[in-house]
């Protein structure tokens, strides 16, 4: 194929179009090939450097656009930097989205695939100079944002409300630099879009902040692996084993959103059994909440239960509780942090009318 041929081609048409999407895509690739834990040292130099290939990137950028420097130089940075910014970006916030659905929850993950989603349409219909330089900055802020509330808490070895909103502010600072330095290479193009900037910079700080105080982000940078309801489960305490008695469901109740129903046996209760992932040097409190939902469609507490996490276990700490005496109805329970946010949570229907069926014996 000659190189008119290759011109006039659907793919070569499909790249010349799309480049942005492509490279930002090429950063979620990456991710899922290299990143694997978030107290991994590869796996840290890898977000930081995302970090700074972001930055290096949105600086160079508009440095060319401000044409400061020899023709051939922002030639290259033109063609160049919007392609390795869009890769950090990409990187960063798949990254974000690896680490942050570790959890199992979809709603944990949710607001990372809206985003990625988002900035894909963005790429496609954001055109005019003035609208992507705040798409840039607010893109930026949101993948330093997510960055520094992962990693400020695994560095200090545990994690509260003031270390997340102190990692924000953190964010927050860094993307003022970034802005100090945008001015200084596009001084009166920055003047003009300086007030926007700084709002919606603070708009997604608020935004970032509500999403934590509502638990729409997990209570980072633990995260829920498990959370499976079983019939019984006890523990070896020489040898460390777990020997689960369960039902062993049919394959359409494992389909995503299938209800849950439970029938504990002859005299029995009801185990909850989670595994809760942590970094390696993390030690904190779990809590397991058992509620019920009464007739006014209320959930009331019956029992909870705390017990220590830590990160020693690659796989995830296992931990559990068993209530008995269930009585049938509809009933939840909960996993949470020390300061009550929820990091994942079961809900089942108790039938103590039907007996179990299909029940194995296994031992993790």
């Amino acid at each position: 194929m000659n190189l008119e041929s290759l011109r006039s081609s659907f793919l070569y048409s499909f790249i010349k179009h799309h480049w942005l999407t492509i490279a930002f895509l090429f950063g979620f690739v990456t991710d899922f090939i290299l990143l694997n834990r978030i107290d991994d040292k590869f796996d840290n130099a890898v977000l930081f450097l995302y970090v700074v290939l972001a930055s290096a990137s949105l600086v160079l950028f508009y440095s060319s656009v401000a044409e400061k420097g020899p023709l051939w130089w922002v030639r290259l940075l033109t063609r160049f930097t919007p392609i390795t910014m869009q890769y950090a970006f990409g990187g960063l916030l798949s990254g974000m989205l690896i680490f942050y659905g570790r959890s199992g929850d979809l709603v944990a993950s949710a607001p990372f695939l809206v985003l990625i989603i988002g900035v894909i349409i963005a790429n496609e219909v954001v055109k005019k100079r003035s609208d992507r330089l705040l798409y840039n900055v607010s893109i930026y802020f949101i993948g330093v944002f997510s960055y520094c509330v992962l990693i400020v808490p695994v560095l200090l070895g545990y994690t509260g409300n003031w270390i997340f909103y102190s990692s924000g502010l953190l964010a927050v600072a860094i993307t003022m630099f970034l802005i100090k330095l945008l001015k200084w290479v596009i001084p009166n193009f920055l003047t003009m879009q300086k007030r926007l900037l700084v709002f919606y910079v603070g708009c997604l700080y608020v935004l970032f902040n509500t999403f934590y105080f509502f638990n729409f982000i997990p209570p980072i940078p633990l995260s829920l692996t498990e959370l499976s309801i079983f019939q019984s489960v006890e523990k070896n305490q020489i040898t460390g084993m777990y020997t689960i008695m369960k039902t062993e469901p049919a394959w359409y109740q494992k389909l995503p959103g299938w209800p849950l129903t439970f029938s504990p046996m002859s005299g029995g209760g009801v185990s909850c059994f989670a595994r809760v992932y942590a970094p390696t040097a993390f030690k904190t409190n779990v809590v397991q909440r058992w509620e019920y939902k009464d007739s006014n469609g209320d959930w009331q507490e019956r029992y909870k239960q705390t017990y220590p996490v830590s990160g020693e276990n690659k796989n995830g700490y296992r931990g559990f509780t068993t209530l008995s005496n269930v009585t049938s109805g509809v009933w939840r329970c909960s996993v949470e942090n020390e300061h009550g946010q929820v990091l994942g949570r079961q809900v089942f229907t108790v039938d103590t009318s039907l007996v179990p069926q299909n029940l194995v014996t296994v031992t993790e």
